[in-house]
């Protein structure tokens, strides 16, 4: 096994209170590619912190190999110093890097390199941090949150860059499809320690819940064996007495244990608040358009929405998509066309800046809006604290002020504000932002069971998958077409066409004209399937199996973590054909879905 290039032993590290580290450790050798995984709060981006030098731990050793480059992308990038965005970006590249690198990065994330930082948005910072640690191909890359504001286009390609880069990767990332194609191996950062599977994101959630089934049946027995040994020191026969006293230690200890275990974190507990049923018709527009100027964001598009749909709303970064939110619900008018809003309907709202946070307002005067210390949810009156606590908010931070909160848990309050309104319409921008996995999993299950209508903008491809019953996704110069189902079965019925990045001009603006990938030409509807298309049918289940197994062949000879280090050639290539794999067996799924739905159209 190579030694590794990075490795933190028993850090622990405490700001009062209950550890934030507690004999956590971290061990990155070449080739490695971990996700970091945990609660919001557990200290994910803390024990990053402290493997790029940035926070010196109280206790623990942390070991760096002497020649190894090390780059770490912040969740919010410094510029200050810097005249331009290519200024910003060639300060990571170190003496003997290739300066060619720069401007295929910056290409490759749509950036000019002549931004100003001072006025970039966003979305445009985090893929300018991007683009200075993937400069110089270092030998480790610490990422977090890489995916936060990036869009889908920018997503998926920063997947292709990480799989094949040579770098060993540490990441935190609440996009699941994301962990599952880059990771490994796992690391788990829990209650202050951390526990690591030698497997991709993937297989985490199965494990973890193992553990903590484990752990509490652990507890449990300790337990039981306390109270029989408390029973032997009240009843039992008086033995010779060291051994008596040996057995009353050991009592304490077990004791101690059992008082001392910190439990799993609890839940969120998410319900939206009741309001009267909308009527049938929820929203029906009819050949709205919008244009700035001469750009036009919406052209001629028309949808009906009844009430239970689940919309979801996709497309990269300035094409427009909230826009067309705001005119589905009234808030913009369309410059031509028509708009029509059912009736009864109470709509909430999660804008994606999430304006509506004062940082110095206390989170008990935001969720009851300044009237008292109790608010109303589903008409009954519940005290602020209470309610906080469904939320994993401590009955303590009822004053503490918003600034002082983390994004996660600002995506939290917002969300309790949210839904402590009463509405039967849900509009949800970027709803998924800095939320952790398990408060995604909630936030589905409240979707998906939502009584009233939901529209939400989001880059999150499993969530949509899991909530959506029909998305809406650009077809450039304005078009906006509306497909069934989630984000998965949208790139099934375009032909598989996926989202290219915004092309732009010198100045950094997007330019005009299409702004995806167009769909493939359509296919003619055909009363029966021709024999070739038969053949694949049946032929293709059989070659997507051979190309798992060759997949997991492959992920087998990269998860040596001594090959890069005696063979870099041998790594690449192999790197190399698992990427051409996994792309072929993605065409092969992609062929077969749409013959399975072609099959289903014709005999129904």
């Amino acid at each position: 096994m190579a030694p590794p290039l990075l490795k933190l032993d028993n850090i622990h590290l405490t700001f009062g209170g209950t550890p934030l580290l507690d004999r956590a450790e971290l061990s990155v050798s070449p080739g490695d590619r971990i996700a970091l995984v945990g609660r919001n709060g557990s200290g994910k981006s803390t024990l990053l912190k402290v493997a790029a030098g940035m926070v010196e731990s109280q206790e623990g050793e942390l070991f760096r190999h002497p020649s190894a480059t090390i780059r770490y992308l912040p969740q919010a990038p410094d510029f200050d110093g810097f005249a331009s965005v290519r200024a910003y970006v060639e300060a990571g590249r170190g003496p003997a890097d290739d300066p060619h690198r720069v401007t295929y990065l910056l290409e490759q994330l749509g950036l000019t390199g002549e931004e100003d930082p001072a006025t970039i948005s966003g979305g445009e910072a985090r893929r300018a941090a991007l683009a200075r640690v993937l400069a110089p191909q270092p030998d480790i890359l610490l990422l977090d949150e890489p995916t936060n504001h990036l869009d889908l286009a920018t997503i998926e390609w920063l997947e292709e860059e990480l799989i094949r880069s040579p770098s060993a990767i540490v990441l935190i990332s609440h996009d699941r499809r994301f962990l599952e194609r880059v990771s490994r191996a796992t690391m788990w950062l829990d209650r202050g320690q951390t526990k690591r599977i030698e497997r991709g994101f993937g297989h985490f959630e199965a494990w973890r819940d193992q553990v903590l089934e484990e752990e509490e049946r652990d507890q449990h027995k300790l337990g039981r064996q306390i109270v029989r040994e408390e029973h032997w020191l009240r009843y039992g026969v008086t033995a010779r007495r060291k051994r008596n006293m040996r057995r009353l230690g050991e009592l304490q200890e077990m004791r101690q244990r059992h008082r001392t275990h910190r439990g799993a974190d609890g839940v969120a507990k998410m319900a939206a608040s009741d309001s009267a049923e909308s009527g049938k018709l929820v929203i029906e527009a009819k050949s709205i358009s919008k244009a700035f100027g001469d750009l036009v964001v919406v052209k001629d598009f028309s949808t009906r929405i009844s009430r239970g749909d689940r919309i979801g709303l996709v497309g990269p970064n300035g094409v427009g998509k909230t826009t067309l939110l705001n005119m589905l619900t009234g808030e913009l008018a369309p410059d031509t066309g028509a708009l029509r809003l059912g009736v009864n309907l109470e709509i909430a709202v999660l804008d994606q800046k999430r304006a509506q946070l004062d940082p110095d307002e206390t989170l008990a005067h935001f969720l009851t809006r300044g009237r008292g210390e109790s608010l109303t949810v589903n008409g009954q009156e519940k005290h602020v604290a209470s309610y906080m606590k469904d939320f994993l908010f401590k009955p303590e931070q009822m004053r503490t002020p918003v600034r002082e909160l983390s994004g996660g848990e600002r995506a939290r309050l917002m969300l309790a504000r949210i839904l402590a309104q009463p509405a039967n319409l849900l509009v949800l921008d970027e709803p998924t932002n800095d939320l952790d996995m398990e408060t995604l999993d909630l936030l589905q299950e409240l979707v998906a069971r939502f009584a009233g209508t939901v529209i939400l903008v989001s880059h999150d491809r499993d969530f949509l998958d899991r909530t959506v019953t029909s998305t809406i996704a650009p077809d450039g110069g304005g078009r906006w077409i509306e497909y069934a189902g989630g984000y998965a079965d949208m790139l099934a019925q375009r032909g598989s066409a996926k989202f290219v990045a915004r092309p732009r001009d010198k100045a950094g603006k997007a330019e005009q004209g299409p702004a995806e990938a167009a769909p493939a030409a359509a296919k003619p509807a055909s009363k029966k399937l021709s024999y070739k298309q038969k053949f694949a049918l049946e032929s293709l289940p059989k070659q997507m199996d051979e190309a798992q197994a060759k997949i997991a062949g492959l992920e087998a000879k990269l998860a040596d973590p001594a090959l890069f280090a005696k063979d870099p050639a041998g790594f690449q290539k192999i790197a190399a054909n698992l990427d051409r794999e996994r792309s072929s067996l993605s065409a092969m799924e992609e062929e077969w879905l749409e013959l399975e739905m072609l099959r289903e159209e014709i005999e129904g």
